[in-house]
C-alpha cells in the first residue's frame, strides 16, 4: 500500500519537512508492516530499502562472537533506518533487527539515493539524525563498558518506552539477553531486582513501567545524556 494518500507523516524527520518537500517524497514511499523479530539487513549485507518507522521499533546489533550480539542502537519514529546509504555506503555494518512491531514507510535504496541528492530539506534532516544517531551510539558503547547490567536495563527499558510512546510492550529474557550482550541469567537478575524495588512489572514477557520518574533514577545517567541531545534537536 502506498503511502500517497496519508494526509500527515508521522516520522519525525518526514514531518519536519517542509509540504512541498514531503508531497515529492511521496510517490516512492511505501507503506509496510513490520513484524516483531524480522530481520531487515545483515553484517555485510546490501541495503535494498531504507526505512522510516512510524510507530515500530528497530534495534541495530553488532556481534560480539559466533552465538552473542550487543544492541549499540535503537530508531523509532524519530529517525531512519539504513543512515549508511546518507553516506553513500550501501551495505550495512549491522543487523537491524525489528524490536516492536508496527508501521513504517520504505524506500528503494535507489530511489533514495536519487531523492537524497535533490531533496535539500531531507539532508538537512538526514544529516541532523546523523549526529544524534552518531551520540548514541557512543554513549550506548560506554554505557556498555562502564555501567551495571540493572542501570542499563533501566536505560534500555526507558528509550524503548520513548520510542514506542508506550509505557508497557512485550519482550522475553532471552531478547534482552541480546540487547544487553549478557547471560540470560543476568537479565533475570536485574529485571527481578527493578521488579522487586517495584519499578517495573514483569509477566509472561510483558513489561509494564508503572512510575517513569522512579525507573529514570534506577538507570545510568546515558538515558538523560542522550534524551536531552534529542529533545534540543526537535526544538
Amino acid at each position: 500500500m502506498l503511502a500517497a494518500n496519508k494526509p500527515t507523516p508521522e516520522n519525525h524527520l518526514l514531518a519536519a519537512m517542509s509540504r512541498p518537500a514531503y508531497q515529492r517524497m511521496l510517490s516512492g514511499l511505501e507503506s509496510v508492516e513490520l513484524s516483531y523479530g524480522q530481520v531487515l539487513y545483515e553484517p555485510a549485507g546490501l541495503i535494498k530499502y531504507v526505512y522510516f518507522p512510524v510507530n515500530c521499533l528497530v534495534s541495530l546489533l553488532t556481534a560480539v562472537d559466533k552465538l552473542r550480539t550487543l544492541e549499540v542502537g535503537m530508531v523509532g519514529n524519530e529517525g531512519m533506518v539504513g543512515m549508511p546509504m546518507v553516506l553513500g555506503v550501501g551495505v550495512s555494518a549491522v543487523r537491524a533487527l525489528v524490536q516492536g512491531s508496527g508501521t513504517a514507510l520504505r524506500m528503494t535504496a535507489a530511489r533514495f539515493r536519487a531523492e537524497f541528492k535533490r531533496n535539500v530539506p531531507l539532508q538537512r534532516a538526514l544529516f541532523r539524525y546523523t549526529h544524534l544517531l552518531m551520540a548514541q551510539v557512543s554513549q550506548t558503547a560506554a554505557c556498555n563498558r562502564f555501567h551495571d547490567a540493572q542501570s542499563r536495563l533501566a536505560r534500555w527499558l526507558l528509550m524503548t518506552g520513548d520510542r514506542l510512546h508506550s509505557d508497557q510492550f512485550r519482550l522475553t529474557h532471552e531478547f534482552l539477553a541480546h540487547m544487553l550482550g549478557v547471560r540470560r541469567v543476568g537479565v533475570t537478575k536485574a529485571a527481578s531486582d527493578l521488579e522487586r524495588r517495584k519499578l517495573i512489572d514483569y509477566t509472561r514477557g510483558n513489561i509494564k513501567i508503572p512510575d517513569r520518574r522512579r525507573l529514570e533514577a534506577a538507570a545510568c545517567v546515558c538515558y538523560r545524556i542522550v534524551k536531552d541531545l534529542q529533545d534540543c534537536a526537535q526544538v
